[in-house]
C-alpha cells in the first residue's frame, strides 16, 4: 500500500495540498470508482496524482484520447452504478459539451462529478472562457473552491450531491486554485463504497425525442431540489460585522480570497456584509432576496464573465427591490484575472474612501524576461528548420496545440493560423482549397489521437491537397509526459496497448506516407521535398523521444555536446536559423552552454564547418 497521505492519511492529520491533490483526497474521502480524463493544464495534476498513487485497488484511472471519451467513459461508469470523475481543463469541456448535455438528460445512477479547471488570464490556454456557463445552460450543479480545503470538502460533497440528485454536478476552479498550496484536514477514507445496480429503464437511459422531452421536464424538478440544498448549503456563508450596516457584497470562486485580503487591507471588515457563495449555482434565490433587503447598496464581486451579477440583476427586478447594485466596471472588467490591489481599489471607490497606499513596485526589476520557447535539443526545431528551408514562405502553416505551437515564433514562423485541438488538418486543409496556397499542416501525436485522425480522415474523403507533418516525440509532452497510444509498449506497460501511427495513417488510404528521425535533418529535408512536389494527402511522420522524456523516464543522456570550432558567417547563420536555447553570445562571438545543449547534435548538421561534437 502506498505511504502516500493521500492515500493513508487519518482523519484530523493535516497536510499541505496543492489544490489539485486537495481534490484528489476529497474524491478518495468520497469512495471514487473510476477516473477518466484528457490532461490538460491547469487540471493536469489531479489524474497524474491519482495515475502516482495506484491506487491500492480503490479506483481505476484512465487516460483517454480526447475530453468527448473521458466523458463518456465517466458517464458509462456512473450508469454501471460507479462513482465517476472526469477531468479537462476548461476548453476540453467543449469537446465533451455533447455527452455532458445528454447525460444530465438522463441521469447518472453512480454519480458524476466534472472537474473543469477554468484558466483566466490565459497563462496556458487559448481564450478565458468562463465555464460557469456551461452549469447554467446545461444545467448542473456547480461548486467552486478558494482554497485548497475547500477543494477538498467540496469535491465530497460534489459526490454525494451528485448520487443524491443522480445527476452530473461540476466542479470549477481556476489556475490560481488548482495550483495554490494551502493546509487540509483530512476526514476519513471510507471503505470501498458499494455501486448502484443498473436496471434497464430504456424510457430514460435512451433518450429519443420523446424521452428527452420528458427528461426537460424532470430535469427542471431535480434543479430545483438542488436549489433547496444550496439555500442551506455551509458553502454559501454570510459574514455579519459587529456594527449594523447596509453595505453588502456577494461574492465567488476565487475572487473570495481577493475580498478577503482587501478588506484586512483596507480595514473595511466592519463596513460591510459579505455574502460568500461556495456553491454559486443554482443560485439560493431565497438567501439572496434577504441579503439583497437588507442592504441599500450591494457590489458584486465575481472573476470572469459577470454571470452572478445579470443573475443577481435579475433577481432584484423579480422581487422590485430598490437596492443598488453594482458589479464591473472599467477597473474589474471580464478580462484576465483579479488581484488584491484591484479589488482594493474597486472597494476604495465603492465605499467612498481614500485607497490603501499599495506597493506597485516589481519585487526585483533586474529578473530578466523569459519568453516560450522549445526546449534546447527539441526535435520540433529540427523539424522546422527543415521546413523553412524547404518551403519557405511559399506555405502557409497550419499549426495545433502542444508544445510544437511555439514554431510560430521568429526565426522558425513555422505557424501562420491554429483554431482549436486537432484543427491542423481540418483547418488546413479548408484554407488550402479556398486559397489553392501550398499547406503544411502540424500535429502532435497526442493531439493526432486526440481528435486529428478525423480531420485526416475527412481530408482522405474530400481530396484534399495538404501536407502534414506528424511529430512523434513519443508522449503528451506539454502537460507533463502523460501516456497516449502511440507510446512503446514498453512505455505504457501492460494496462495499454500501443498503436502504430502509420499503420493508422496507411489504413485510413494515405499513400504518400514517410517516416524519417528527426535530428537526421538531410533525411528530414529530403522527405519534405519528395512530398512537396506531390499532390493530394501526404504525411510525413517525424519520430524523436521528447528530450524531457527522454532523460527523465527513458534515462537516457547524451555523452556529448556541441562546440563552436569556426566563428564566422555560418556560425551565425546556424543562430539566426535555427536560435536553439543552448547558444548565446560571448561578445562578437557564438558559444554553446554545455549544461543546456542536449547532445542533438543539430547544429553540427546545419553548419559543419562552425561545429563539433565533444565529450562531456
Amino acid at each position: 500500500m502506498s505511504d502516500n497521505p493521500l492515500l493513508c492519511g487519518a482523519r484530523g492529520e493535516r497536510h499541505l495540498l496543492l489544490g489539485n491533490e486537495a481534490i484528489v483526497r476529497g474524491a478518495l474521502e468520497a469512495g471514487v470508482h473510476m477516473i477518466s480524463c484528457y490532461p490538460g493544464t491547469p487540471s493536469s495534476e489531479v489524474p497524474d496524482t491519482f495515475y502516482h498513487l495506484g491506487g491500492d485497488n480503490r479506483y481505476r484511472i484512465e487516460y483517454s484520447i480526447n475530453e468527448k471519451v473521458a466523458m463518456e467513459v465517466a458517464a458509462g461508469a456512473a450508469l454501471g452504478g460507479a462513482m465517476s470523475l472526469v477531468t479537462m481543463k476548461h476548453v476540453g469541456l467543449n469537446v465533451a459539451a455533447d455527452p455532458l448535455f445528454t447525460s444530465v438528460y438522463t441521469g447518472l445512477p453512480g454519480g458524476m462529478v466534472v472537474l473543469t479547471a477554468d484558466d483566466p488570464g490565459c497563462h496556458s490556454s487559448q481564450n478565458e472562457q468562463d465555464n460557469r456557463n456551461y452549469a447554467r445552460f446545461a444545467m448542473l450543479p456547480c461548486f467552486e473552491p478558494a482554497s485548497a480545503q475547500e477543494a477538498k470538502d467540496m469535491t465530497r460533497e460534489a459526490f454525494r450531491l451528485a448520487r443524491e440528485l443522480q445527476q452530473p454536478v461540476m466542479l470549477r476552479t481556476t489556475t490560481r486554485v488548482s495550483h495554490l498550496r494551502g493546509p487540509v484536514t483530512f476526514d476519513s477514507l471510507p471503505v470501498p463504497q458499494p455501486k448502484i445496480p443498473f436496471t434497464r429503464d430504456p424510457g430514460r437511459f435512451v433518450p429519443v425525442p420523446a424521452v428527452a422531452l420528458r427528461r426537460h421536464e424532470a430535469l427542471r424538478d431535480i434543479m430545483e431540489r438542488a436549489r433547496r440544498i444550496a439555500e442551506d448549503s455551509p458553502f454559501n456563508t454570510l459574514h455579519e460585522p459587529q456594527s449594523p450596516t447596509r453595505l453588502g457584497i456577494i461574492v465567488s470562486g476565487v475572487a473570495r480570497d481577493y475580498l478577503a485580503d482587501a478588506l484586512v487591507t483596507g480595514g473595511w471588515e466592519e463596513r460591510v456584509r459579505v455574502l460568500e457563495l461556495g456553491m454559486s449555482w443554482p443560485l439560493p434565490y431565497e438567501r439572496l432576496a434577504t441579503f439583497l433587503r437588507s442592504c441599500e447598496r450591494v457590489l458584486v464581486l465575481e472573476e470572469g464573465a459577470p454571470l452572478l451579477e445579470q443573475d443577481v440583476r435579475a433577481l432584484v427586478q423579480r422581487y422590485g427591490l430598490s437596492t443598488k447594485l453594482e458589479g464591473k466596471n472599467d477597473s474589474l472588467t471580464e478580462l484576465a484575472e483579479y488581484s488584491t490591489t484591484l479589488v482594493v481599489r474597486r472597494l476604495a471607490a465603492w465605499l467612498e474612501t481614500s485607497c490603501p497606499p499599495l506597493s506597485t513596485r516589481p519585487v526585483n526589476k533586474e529578473l530578466p524576461g523569459r519568453p516560450p520557447n522549445l526546449c534546447p535539443g527539441c526535435s520540433h526545431r529540427a523539424v522546422y528548420y527543415a521546413a523553412r528551408q524547404v518551403f519557405g514562405d511559399d506555405a502557409v502553416y497550419s499549426s495545433d496545440i502542444g508544445c510544437y505551437t511555439l514554431g510560430l515564433l521568429p526565426p522558425l514562423r513555422t505557424a501562420d493560423f491554429l483554431v482549436c485541438m486537432g484543427s491542423s488538418v481540418s483547418a488546413g486543409s479548408g484554407f488550402a482549397r479556398a486559397s489553392n496556397k501550398q499547406v503544411v499542416a502540424f500535429i502532435g501525436d497526442s493531439t493526432f489521437f486526440h481528435s486529428g485522425m478525423t480531420g485526416l480522415a475527412n481530408a482522405v474523403f474530400n481530396k484534399h491537397d495538404i501536407l502534414l507533418v506528424i511529430l512523434d516525440n513519443g508522449t503528451t509532452a506539454m502537460t507533463g509526459h502523460q501516456p497516449n497510444p502511440g507510446m512503446l509498449q514498453e512505455q505504457l506497460g501492460a494496462g495499454n496497448t500501443h498503436m502504430d501511427i502509420e499503420a493508422i495513417v496507411r489504413a485510413m488510404g494515405v499513400q504518400e506516407c514517410v517516416k524519417v528521425h528527426a535530428y537526421n535533418v538531410r533525411s528530414v529535408i529530403k522527405a519534405m521535398d519528395s512530398l512537396k512536389s506531390k499532390t493530394g494527402v501526404r504525411v510525413l511522420i517525424a519520430e524523436e523521444p521528447c528530450v524531457l522524456y527522454a532523460r527523465r523516464q527513458l534515462k537516457k543522456t547524451s555523452p556529448q555536446v556541441a562546440e563552436v570550432v569556426q566563428q564566422g558567417p555560418e556560425a551565425m547563420r546556424c543562430l539566426e536559423q535555427l536560435a536553439c536555447p543552448a547558444f548565446y553570445r560571448e561578445g562578437e562571438n557564438l558559444a554553446v552552454d554545455p549544461s543546456l545543449c542536449s547532445g542533438c547534435m543539430v547544429c553540427l548538421q546545419v553548419a559543419p564547418k562552425a561545429f563539433k561534437a565533444r565529450k562531456r
